[in-house]
């Protein structure tokens, strides 16, 4: 499944991420990435993976991480918010819902 953009343009620093989380796509077929640009130093990541049934949030960051570690640390650092979750957890999650209807940035 592609990577999904909801809103906003690429740049160089979500091309980057893209490219980190493809391979997590590849090996996870199931799962569903979304990204985009809050602001000028923000990236918003979510990743809606039913294989992270029974896991804890650390067992998913580290899951995940094991990709975007391979990125230079001044892209890490534009990932602002990182949302991991299940597909039931998606409708229940209040960081979802900023995720999906963000308040505009004040920048």
């Amino acid at each position: 499944m592609p990577i999904n953009i909801p809103r906003g343009k690429t740049d160089e620093v979500i091309d980057q991420i893209i490219d980190a989380l493809q391979k997590y796509a590849e090996q996870h077929p199931q799962a569903k990435i979304d990204l985009y640009r809050q602001n000028p130093v923000s990236v918003r990541v979510r990743i809606v993976d039913p294989e992270f049934s029974g896991q804890r949030k650390p067992e998913r960051n580290h899951k995940v991480w094991t990709y975007l570690d391979q990125l230079p640390e001044e892209v890490q650092s534009d990932i602002s918010t990182l949302l991991l979750l299940t597909p039931d957890e998606k409708s229940k999650s209040f960081a979802n819902f900023e995720f999906d209807d963000p308040v505009p940035s004040q920048l």
